[in-house]
């Protein structure tokens, strides 16, 4: 007893840490012995739709899914729900003729014993998934061939901030159990609090952030016809009325740690916007006639009717001419805004492209000023007339850009020279936006106009004072807008007491803020963070490629960082699906391309990992308590596994569950699958159909090493 109790308390505590979390709610069937097929596939999970309240700490979990039996035959079975730990179930409804079903709250030994019970019937590691906490079961009566149940179930949990970021779990790990994809899956979180909200942020899963009031936000996930691989993560922070800064870190066993600060703008716009000088820059060529000229036009529209009266704004358009729609930068008056106003409603496409000329009257408008300066740059062609070399391009507009104005391109579809558009933004401060087919230019330009309005902190710049630091990505800081937030991730060497100095402009003034934080010097923190500093800084080395050209050792380095994270790059397709390659992982050839589809689906893949999102597919990579597995020739095998002798250990086996039972947070990794190979202590081990070691106690010392 003392021996099973302290397996179940080890458990529970290291669970928290190490598990990529509880799965959700599933129905177990209880099999005839003349049905054939693995029972836990026999059901499809048709969708599971969450919403979660969070008012001052408290948060209010409600869950609601639909399962559809999908087999020839009725399925009778059970309905689990791991209970996150100090939660409680409030309410739990299942649907059968239209009456209530009630179910009954497990302890972590029983729930144990049941889990346990099911692996050795069903032969499913992932429920290996459960194992350590407590459980809601109830019972589902017969499920007839087509037939579909709905479950709502309703739990309240506490949750607890760690190094002033709270943290939110949502167990959405259901694909080793639905038959078929999810129709949908959608997450909401609505949050209030007492003090302004500061960071919002997701390392798991790409969610849409509103603001409706300082005190409040909302967070949405949502994707159709997809089989969930992780849970549901979302930190946020609560901060004051000025520049917010949060900190995470994480330590491994073995090399220097990684660590992630987020930055985000006052609760509240406390400076009134500060007054700015806009040039936008539109391509009237022959290749814009059409939608994409009526977008241009539109989109034009749209900012020009929200400038503020204190602004100074100028238009340009041009073909192999250029064509001033206004004569300079002119004050934002009434008067001025109808004038380009009408201007802009009677562009027409036309002509050739001179990009370089077009670029060069924008800079000349532009004086040093005491204001923001930006030039917004709208083509969806190549140059094709005046200069044309894309060096020369870049380097002209730079030496002419004196007022340090930052420059922002809008490519439009797939005839645009990425390489082009991406040099003249990164070396003029800004950021590129490819528009393919199918979107809308109107909304990525408006959205990103309502943005850059009134930035609240600009030229940044970052330092650590106490703690050695590298690798830090993004490079360059951009600006801090109203309503977004900057990530910024980093190695770190040793640890302890340290202090992060931000400086920048705001408003019409220096200023600096100091905040004191601890980077962890034992092993343990938030285990996503290697990977996605990773991506950063693969998409990092992918643009310097495509910039400058390829080499061995930037190739080795991409490739090497690749394997060890798990991420899909040019060089790494294998780790994705086949038809998933062309839109994660465009081919090495094509990293050099300027222009055409290949070039702007490579520009917009390097985008996406210097922005720490992680190509990756649930069939090939899976990440466990920081480790990251791959899965080849039938096996899931952690990525710095190189060949080296292994303890063989049989599937099911009693030494298997010895396994489990003396080293418990072993369970997520063996959940992977039934042939797995990881690392425990010094040494090894291969779950497979072999065995060629017993657990004698030297094996076993081995392990705790």
């Amino acid at each position: 007893m003392r021996k099973t109790l302290g397996f179940i308390v080890a458990l529970a505590a290291i669970w928290v840490l190490l598990v990529p979390g509880f799965a959700d709610g599933i129905i177990i069937p209880i099999p005839e012995p003349d049905i054939p097929g693995p029972p836990l596939r026999w059901l499809t999970i048709v969708y599971h739709h969450v919403t979660v309240t969070i008012e001052d700490g408290v948060a209010t979990t409600k869950v609601d899914q639909a399962f559809r039996n999908d087999g020839k035959f009725p399925v009778e079975g059970t309905y689990v729900f791991p209970v996150p730990p100090g939660a409680v179930i409030q309410k739990f409804v299942l649907w059968v003729n239209g009456e209530p079903v009630v179910g009954d709250v497990l302890p972590a030994d029983e729930a144990r014993e049941i889990y346990l019970s099911y692996l050795r019937q069903a032969r499913d590691p992932a429920l290996l998934e459960y194992i350590g906490h407590g459980a809601f079961r109830a019972r589902i009566f017969p499920i007839g061939p087509g037939e579909t149940r709905r479950i709502a179930l309703e739990y309240v949990e506490l949750l607890s901030p760690e190094g002033g970021l709270v943290r939110y779990r949502y167990p959405l790990a259901p694909e080793r159990f639905s038959a078929r994809p999810l129709e949908e899956v959608k997450v909401e979180v609505v949050l209030r609090t007492g003090r302004p909200v500061g960071s919002l942020y997701s390392p798991t899963h790409p969610v849409t952030v509103s603001r409706e009031a300082p005190t409040s936000a909302r967070a949405l996930y949502q994707e159709k016809d997809v089989l969930p691989d992780r849970d549901f993560i979302l930190y946020y922070s609560l901060t004051g009325e000025g520049v917010g800064l949060d900190f995470l870190a994480y330590q491994p066993d073995d090399e220097d740690g990684f660590f992630l600060v987020l930055v985000t703008p006052p609760a509240v716009r406390d400076l009134a916007p500060l007054p700015k000088d806009l040039v936008l820059v539109i391509d009237r060529s022959g290749s814009m006639d059409g939608e994409k000229m009526v977008q241009a036009r539109d989109a034009a529209v749209f900012i020009l009717e929200r400038l503020a009266p204190d602004d100074r704004f100028g238009v340009i358009a041009f073909d192999h001419e250029i064509l001033d729609l206004t004569s300079g930068l002119v004050p934002a008056s009434a008067a001025n805004v109808s004038a380009a106003l009408r201007e802009v409603r009677r562009l027409t496409a036309r002509g050739m492209t001179d990009i370089h000329d077009a670029l060069l009257q924008a800079m000349e408008w532009l004086k040093p000023a005491d204001r923001p300066q930006y030039v917004l740059f709208l083509t969806d062609g190549l140059p094709t007339a005046g200069e044309r070399d894309t060096d020369a391009i870049v380097r002209d507009v730079t030496a002419a850009n004196r007022a340090r104005a930052r420059v922002f391109a809008f490519g439009v579809g797939y005839d645009v020279n990425a390489q082009l558009l991406d040099l003249l933004a990164e070396h003029n401060r800004g950021t590129t936006t490819y528009v393919v087919p199918g979107e809308s230019l109107e909304l990525a330009l408006s959205s990103f106009y309502t943005k850059i309005a009134a930035p609240a902190l600009a030229d940044i710049a970052l330092q650590v004072d106490g703690v050695e630091v590298s690798d830090l990505y993004p490079v360059e800081l951009p600006d801090l807008f109203y309503g977004s937030q900057i990530a910024l991730f980093g190695r770190y060497e040793g640890g302890g007491e340290a202090t992060i100095v931000l400086t920048g402009v705001r408003g019409a003034e220096e200023v600096q803020f100091a905040f004191d934080v601890v980077f962890p010097d034992q092993a343990g923190g938030a285990e996503f963070l290697p990977r996605l500093w990773a991506a950063r800084k693969i998409g990092h080395l992918l643009n310097i490629i495509r910039f400058e050209g390829e080499t061995e050792e930037l190739k080795d380095r991409i490739i090497e960082l690749a394997t060890k994270y798990g991420i899909a790059t040019p060089y790494t397709s294998f780790l994705v699906r086949e038809e998933a390659r062309a839109a994660i992982a465009p081919p090495p050839d094509t990293l050099m391309l300027t222009y055409g589809a290949p070039a702007v689906g490579a520009a917009q893949a390097a985008k996406s990992l210097a922005a720490a999102e992680a190509a990756q597919s649930a069939d090939y990579v899976r990440e466990v308590g920081g480790r990251v597995f791959l899965f080849g020739d039938g096996t899931w095998h952690e990525s710095t596994y190189v060949g080296t002798p292994t303890v063989d250990l049989v599937y099911l086996s009693d030494a298997y569950f010895e396994l489990l039972d003396q080293f418990p947070e072993v369970g997520p990794i063996l959940a992977l699958g039934e042939r797995v190979i990881f690392r425990l202590g010094m040494t090894w081990v291969r779950i497979g159909e072999e065995s060629v070691t017993e657990l004698t106690p030297e094996v076993l010392a081995q392990f705790q090493g």
